[in-house]
């Protein structure tokens, strides 16, 4: 960036700028010649060169606070980008002088937004709020910015960033410019629209053949912009050996070291949280959960929130909507059988009702065609999914993800080398070694948590038999109360047990060291999933394949349909609204006149979303009530659609308004969570069978028609190897994608192919 005098511009036959303005004329580095000319007023009281206004003579008499926006380091190329301020600007700094505000009066509509200092009439908003810890120094602060502005061949970020309020401040407010964004999306692997209409893989040096590239702000979502910024964060490495200004030795970063790990490690960097945008989250708001809408925004939630979140709300929908069928069916059983209707009334109750006389045909067979259809049901469902997802994904242009070609998560670690398949010198770790610690170390420590789950368990049922021996040899009220002692006692086990496993999980799947970030997530869940089949469904199962009592499984699991979600609903939005409501909002006390770092202070001061894994978990236990016991209690289905109905709003309303805007990166599916859900579609042939078989209406047309218990079983295993067959059979004839969405597919890898060829050749005649 080369610095000229207001005297050089009006001789070029530009405007004159006011008194005591710089012009700053700015090389691009992608274009290759001069940009425009950009202007800082003379901070004396500035932060180390900051940009406290983007002169234009057209803005010259707006309100000077809708304009700044500090510029720490000029992007890729540009010759201000050096890691260092002048003497002078450090003096200024040190010596306590005020330092320029992001903003000083209120911002009304969109927040403030700049020119981005290498690309001609490009603007950026603030994107990310970064938080310093309490003992941060000036000093330290100061280097933080000059690395996150520096450029990235210098070894910086290549962003922009703001010191908030002064040298002094805990936070930086980062924003990101285009060339910046436009390499990023590159490096994820994310398609976007071709000038001929058609999603292809970004390529940088392809830029301007992409609709809208010029426009970040309709090129790229607010969430991808977002978490590039964090991309871009997490992704610094030491060029050599470093002190970092401020702080003790022992903090010193070795060559290749990830700087922000290293940060967060010496609490110079404490948390890092995206910004909202008000005025597109009320409008979300308004499409999403405040309007009488049966569809959701779903293109709107990707825009805002990332697509993983979208594609959370998207399978909760579509998932809702298909228990419709299964809710009809139940219905009509429990409405044409006298025999379910007592079964139902039972279940909910605890006085047995007297008989009613009905046609034990029927009964049996309106429990067959539950069990069957809810078998048939689940893969029909998850196999419309893949095909919904694949379309969803081709949509938000995550189909063909390189997240493997990106930068390494910031806490893997490994020695120094070669990527064979980028080229880049970063940590390598082979393969072998983290198979070999999962086997060694992960695979014993999750098989001793299910043995804790099992342990539990057996103590709960001891302990259930002892109160209920004692209640009958002296029955009386204080006996009666401790006939609950043991579930209470094994709910807090439970979960207690789930707490600690958790952490568990978490630290063995950093142990075990994975490259990408997805891999970390998959194989975390993967963890939490078995943990989690066994504490929910460990209980029914016993209870149906030990016990063979289905008169009790239904009781449990109608209490498990009715009070665990009504506690979920309680505890996941009421108790959340409450504190938010009495406790948090009376703190934040925002103010419409308040000046734009406190706003951001605010939405800090909001508790972090808990992530999408509850969630997940809350479906994917639902699903296995309905495809595994839905025979024994066929208004499961009823029950689940309309907890659901609710549930969408009120999960939409949690992420919207009480918590803080998450970070998430672009995703093509639902991940392993995708597999847990088929493995329970094929693991409901197995239990629904046994569960016809125990029906006792079954026991008795087997004794009628002279058949024994091994003869029972054997027409049960024929019937569950035929409905194997049927489902697969289903599988494959319903494929993954659609037919255009793997035309689409096939294009988008034969033209990466091509724009590979024809950049290798390119090379090759330079």
């Amino acid at each position: 960036m080369k610095l000229v005098t207001s005297q050089q511009v009006v001789s070029a036959g530009g405007p004159a700028p006011p008194a005591g303005v710089f012009t700053l004329l700015t090389i691009c580095p992608e274009r290759g010649k001069a940009g425009r000319a950009h202007t800082a007023r003379l901070a004396k009281q500035g932060f180390g060169g900051s940009l406290t206004e983007n002169w234009r003579p057209e803005l010259h008499h707006q309100n000077p606070a809708s304009l700044i926006m500090m510029k720490a380091g000029e992007d890729e190329g540009g010759a201000g980008g050096r890691l260092g301020f002048s003497k002078q600007q450090d003096s200024d700094a040190t010596q306590g002088k005020p330092l320029s505000k992001l903003s000083s009066t209120p911002v009304k509509g969109d927040w403030t937004k700049v020119s981005c200092p290498c690309c001609e009439s490009e603007q950026v908003e603030p994107l990310v709020l970064v938080k310093l810890g309490a003992q941060v120094g000036p000093e330290t602060k100061r280097w933080l910015i000059r690395l996150i502005g520096a450029p990235q061949k210098d070894g910086g970020a290549g962003l922009l960033a703001h010191p908030g309020e002064d040298a002094r401040g805990s936070i930086i407010v980062v924003s990101a410019p285009r060339c910046t964004l436009l390499r990023a999306t590159e490096e994820l692997g994310l398609c976007k629209v071709y000038h001929t209409g058609e999603m292809e893989a970004f390529s940088y040096n392809d830029r301007d053949n992409f609709r809208n590239s010029n426009n970040m702000e309709a090129f790229l979502t607010l969430a991808e912009r977002e978490y590039i910024v964090k991309y871009e964060l997490e992704g610094l490495r030491a060029q050599k050996d470093l002190k970092i200004p401020g702080l003790p030795d022992k903090y010193t970063l070795q060559n290749r070291d990830n700087i922000w790990q290293k940060l967060c490690s010496a609490r110079v960097v404490v948390d890092m949280c995206p910004l909202h945008n008000p005025e597109k989250l009320k409008q979300l708001k308004e499409a999403w959960y405040l309007g009488n809408h049966l569809s959701q925004p779903l293109d709107a939630v990707n825009e805002y929130f990332g697509s993983s979140v979208a594609f959370y709300f998207s399978f909760l929908d579509f998932y809702t909507w298909s228990l419709l069928p299964p809710a009809v069916l139940g219905l009509s059983i429990v409405y044409f059988s006298g025999d379910v209707q007592k079964e139902m009334v039972e279940s909910v109750s605890k006085s047995p009702l007297p008989d009613i006389q009905d046609d034990s045909g029927l009964v049996v067979s309106g429990h067959m065609i539950q069990a069957v259809f809810s078998m048939l049901w689940s893969t029909v469902v998850m196999e419309l999914w893949k095909r919904r997802s694949a379309t969803l994904s081709y949509r938000w242009g995550t189909l063909q993800l390189a997240e493997r070609f990106a930068e390494p998560r910031p806490s893997f670690h490994g020695n120094l080398g070669v990527n064979p398949v980028t080229g880049r010198v970063e940590p390598l770790f082979s393969e072998w070694q983290r198979d070999l610690r999962m086997l060694l170390v992960s695979v014993p420590v999750v098989g001793l948590s299910m043995g804790l789950v099992v342990l539990g368990m057996m103590c709960f049922y001891w302990g259930e038999a002892q109160v209920k021996q004692l209640h009958k040899d002296w029955d009386s009220y204080l006996s009666q109360t401790l006939l609950y002692i043991p579930s209470v006692l094994h709910i807090v086990y439970t979960n207690m047990l789930g707490n600690v496993y958790r952490t568990v999980a978490q630290s063995l799947t950093e142990f075990e060291n994975h490259r990408e970030e997805s891999a970390y997530e998959n194989h975390l869940t993967a963890k939490v999933l078995v943990f989690t089949f066994f504490n929910n469904f460990a209980v029914l199962f016993h209870i149906a394949f030990y016990k063979q009592d289905v008169p009790l499984l239904r009781k449990r699991l109608a209490s498990l349909l009715i009070v665990t979600q009504l506690v979920n609903q309680v505890t996941e939005v009421v108790i959340p609204f409450l504190v938010d409501r009495f406790i948090s909002a009376p703190q934040r006390n925002e103010k419409e006149n308040d000046p734009q770092e406190d706003k951001f202070r605010n939405q800090r001061a909001l508790p972090p979303f808990p992530g999408l894994f509850a969630e997940y978990i809350e479906l994917l236990v639902q699903f296995g009530y309905l495809s595994l016991f839905s025979c024994v209690f066929p208004l499961t289905a009823v029950l689940l659609l309309l907890n659901n109905m609710t549930e969408i709003r009120s999960d939409a309303y949690k992420i919207c308004k009480l918590f803080r805007k998450p970070f998430y990166p672009p995703v093509a599916n639902m991940g392993v969570w995708q597999i847990a859900f088929e493995v329970l579609s094929f693991v409901s042939v197995v239990s629904n069978c046994w569960l016809l078989l125990l029906s006792s209406h079954i026991q008795v047309w087997g004794q009628e028609n002279g058949l024994s218990g091994a003869n029972l079983l054997l027409v049960a295993v024929i019937i569950e190897h035929v409905l194997f067959l049927v489902k697969f059979i289903i599988a494959v004839v319903i494929p993954d994608e659609p037919y255009w969405i793997r035309k689409k597919r096939e294009h988008i890898e034969y033209a990466s192919m091509q724009a590979l060829r024809q950049m290798t050749l390119e090379v090759r005649e330079s």
